[in-house]
């Protein structure tokens, strides 16, 4: 079994039911137990226009590969109706595979640890509220690592991501 973080946001529709809703998914998959989540938190969009994002991360415990993880989260971002229509467009939900393990992983399509989550409050936040002494592969402590997004604007919203009972079909 692999440790794994996952990164959750949405900025369309009703974000905060569509993050729960997905850690839902997420739990009811075989083989993976959510063993942690986030506070849920606010943010102005990245590098994009819109709505404020939602944002949490959860850590799960794994025996899926960090491919079969991604090809999950994409699944589960199609259920709920994620479309791309441009880079960076706002989303109904987007998810991150953000650490795996101790892995170093450089492939066109999966790069973990996630290239830019040093740079995100979004991401570190959350992080630092499930595991604040993960050293990143790589990157570094993620406590080491807020310091360096102290000026993004970021709000805690609500303790927990707690996840309703709805189930998920994919």
């Amino acid at each position: 079994m692999t440790v794994a973080y996952i990164g959750l946001g949405a900025n369309l529709g009703d974000a905060r039911q569509a993050i729960k809703d997905a850690i839902v998914c997420l739990a009811q998959q075989i083989g993976v137990t959510i063993i942690g989540k986030s506070d849920l938190y606010r943010t102005a969009p990245i590098e994009s226009s819109g709505d404020d994002y939602l944002n949490c991360a959860v850590a799960v415990e794994t025996s899926l590969s960090a491919r079969q993880l991604l090809t999950l989260c994409l699944k589960i971002e199609l259920h709920f109706g994620r479309e791309r229509p441009y880079k960076n467009a706002p989303r109904t939900l987007d998810l991150d595979l953000l650490v795996y393990g101790d892995e170093r992983i450089a492939e066109p399509d999966l790069i973990v640890p996630h290239p830019r989550l040093a740079l995100r409050a979004f991401v570190l936040h959350p992080l630092a509220d499930i595991a604040p002494e993960l050293d990143i592969p790589g990157v570094g402590r993620v406590s080491a690592l807020l310091p360096d997004v102290a000026d993004q604007r970021i709000e805690r919203v609500a303790q927990g991501c707690c996840p309703t009972k709805r189930v998920c079909t994919s």
